[in-house]
């Protein structure tokens, strides 16, 4: 009796030791997409987690989170199990929300130091747009109409501080304006409410709403950037009509912080070739936002730089209901 017992002991002692030592990974992966499905973070996190499955060996699941501008999926990423199986691709918004929560008083959905930033896809500037029909041809005219009609346009974003709001915010502050604010979960959902007409405007990235701008639906007066877009190049800067309004919305790979270090550099070695891989890069630069990637040490000191220069944008935005 005693030995079936010391024998059942140590098969369950080898079985314990053999999962410990089990090659990671060794099961899927749960990529949270903080946002519905339509926008950004999505289009970019779809071929992403392709090309790391085959990487990987082991599928890359997207699960779409969306809600608070991105801060519900991304405080789920941030309290997952560090062990590899729960990975993030979050949005710019990652640079706004903790100081946002600062300044609504309310509990943070979570902290910078709770992510790891691990790789960075894309990141553009993002363009105004309105429906292919609205009166404004440029984007000097839409602003005028604003200032004449305070509060009479309405725009559409992904929730209060995220990456649709921040940056019409820093054109009705630059230009001396304002307009009323309809936030959405996502991107998606923003750009089909002004596709049906129940607002006049979104601030996105390219990819969101280029292919209804080459279907005629859409029209994009300004970009928040500088210079031309390489997937709407006959689109102005705002700057070039007298707005100094400028903001990128980029999309990047996070993962919890403890993850332990082997297993960063796996992921971050996927990352790396999902970045190079030429399918990704072509199914992305397709849809409008070009891959401009940035391995680990690059993209900690762009986020770095993106949260410190975001904290002084949101105390300007101030508290928002």
């Amino acid at each position: 009796m005693h030995r079936r017992v010391a024998l059942a002991a140590a098969l369950m002692a080898a079985t314990g030791l053999a999962i410990a030592q089990a090659p990671y990974p060794s099961k899927s992966i749960t990529m949270i997409v903080p946002f519905p499905p339509g926008g950004l973070a999505d289009i970019v996190a779809r071929p992403v987690a392709e090309a790391m499955s085959r990487d990987l060996g082991q599928p890359v699941v997207i699960e779409n989170k969306g809600g608070a501008g991105g801060g519900i999926g991304m405080g789920q990423a941030a309290k997952a199990a560090p062990d590899g199986y729960t990975i993030l691709m979050a949005l710019s918004s990652y640079s706004v929300l903790p100081e946002a929560d600062a300044i609504i008083g309310r509990s943070p959905m979570y902290s910078y130091a709770a992510l790891r930033p691990i790789a960075r896809f894309t990141a553009d500037p993002t363009v105004l747009a309105v429906r292919a029909e609205a009166p404004w041809k440029t984007a000097k005219e839409f602003v005028e109409y604003a200032r004449q009609n305070p509060g009479k346009v309405n725009y559409g974003s992904s929730g209060n501080y995220g990456t649709m709001h921040v940056p019409m915010e820093i054109l009705a502050q630059t230009a001396g304006v304002r307009m009323t604010h309809v936030p959405f979960t996502g991107a998606g959902p923003a750009v089909v409410a002004l596709l049906g007409g129940q607002i006049d405007a979104v601030s996105s990235g390219p990819a969101t709403v280029l292919q209804h701008v080459k279907a005629g639906k859409l029209r994009v007066l300004g970009h928040w950037g500088n210079g031309k877009l390489e997937s709407l190049p006959d689109v102005p800067p705002l700057k070039q009509a007298g707005y100094n309004a400028e903001y990128a919305q980029w999309s990047g790979l996070f993962i919890p912080a403890g993850v332990p270090e082997p297993i960063a550099q796996r992921l971050r070695a996927a990352a790396r070739a999902a970045g190079n891989d030429a399918k990704v890069r072509e199914v992305i630069g397709n849809s409008g936002s070009p891959v401009q990637f940035q391995d680990t040490p690059a993209f900690e000191k762009y986020v770095q730089a993106d949260v410190r220069r975001m904290a002084d944008v949101v105390k300007k935005i101030g508290k928002v209901e």
